[in-house]
């Protein structure tokens, strides 16, 4: 196969008016649904609880990156701040942790804007003992993403960063990574020049299982975020062949997707957690979803035909 894995789909579901026009109308809502807990935050307090009484876990992500303006990424700040509050409300019994773009807290205007936003969140993280993942964007944010993580890493303890094996830079990243990390593993989604990532499906994957390797016997606590049964069942085999502590690996899905998997991986008392997002900003969300794994566009495409459009 020529070219990114991600390439096509990705042209297609963001490129193609028909698809924008249904995804954005009053049908696409619903569809959406699927994916997005809602547009407020109450609605993926809700999801959340409906996730805890499952035994499942959950990541609470409020849409939107690239922020237009400074007072956008402080709104943004406080949108955390409240869901971190709403989470602290519900109890020990929620186990719910909140995952951050730092576009969305400004760092397109300043390193030190975003950074004071983020210092923000964490102080409300560790009032309620919550952690906070710092998620990867496209190519051009990795150097500063993982710069400002390695500064909040030195003050605080319950931050995390994503990384994204279909990146070829990847495998050097994880070697500056402060020790004892906590390290969301993930495949990636944004559409990225040929050059600087793997082209192949079974690249991206080789990359997964290496780079998962490399982060255990580093000593860093990794959170296998993918739906690919056989990259769990391969992390799954490791940390039982090597004896390790399984708290230091979590698995985790995203809101909506192999929900049967979520289930049976909560079913053998594994760690799981579920990425919940939600907010106005879920057409962006919703296409680089469906972009990254065709079943889930074909789960769309065959909601439309059921709905008699």
């Amino acid at each position: 196969m020529s070219g990114s894995p991600f390439r096509a789909p990705v042209m297609w579901v963001t490129g193609n008016r028909w698809f924008r026009r249904m995804a954005t109308g009053a049908l696409g809502r619903p569809l959406a649904s699927r994916f997005v807990a809602g547009e407020t935050l109450p609605e993926a307090m809700v999801a959340a609880e409906e996730l805890r009484g499952r035994g499942i876990a959950t990541m609470l992500d409020h849409l939107g990156e690239n922020v237009s303006a400074p007072e956008q990424a402080a709104d943004a700040a406080k949108a955390y701040v409240r869901a971190l509050e709403a989470i602290g409300g519900a109890g020990e019994g929620l186990d719910a942790a909140i995952s951050i773009k730092l576009s969305q807290l400004g760092l397109d205007f300043s390193t030190e804007l975003c950074v004071a936003h983020v210092e923000r969140v964490l102080e409300a993280a560790a009032g309620v003992g919550r952690i906070v993942m710092i998620d990867m964007e496209s190519h051009a944010y990795v150097d500063r993403t993982l710069a400002v993580f390695r500064d909040l890493r030195d003050r605080h303890d319950r931050v995390g960063v994503c990384v994204q094996s279909y990146l070829r830079r990847t495998a050097s990243d994880v070697k500056e990574l402060p020790p004892a990390s906590m390290i969301r593993l993930v495949k990636g989604a944004y559409l990225e020049p040929h050059e600087l990532v793997f082209t192949e499906r079974r690249e991206v994957d080789r990359s997964f299982r290496s780079l998962f390797v490399a982060l255990i016997e580093a000593g860093h606590r990794v959170h296998v975020a993918t739906h690919d049964p056989r990259l769990i069942e391969g992390a799954k085999q490791y940390v039982q062949r090597h004896g390790l502590d399984p708290s230091r690996v979590e698995y985790q899905m995203l809101f909506g997707i192999r929900r049967d998997l979520q289930r049976r991986l909560a079913a053998e008392e594994l760690p799981v957690r579920v990425y919940v997002p939600y907010g106005a900003e879920w057409y962006p969300y919703l296409t680089r979803r469906l972009a990254e794994r065709p079943a889930n566009m074909w789960f769309f495409l065959s909601n439309l035909v059921r709905s008699g459009r």
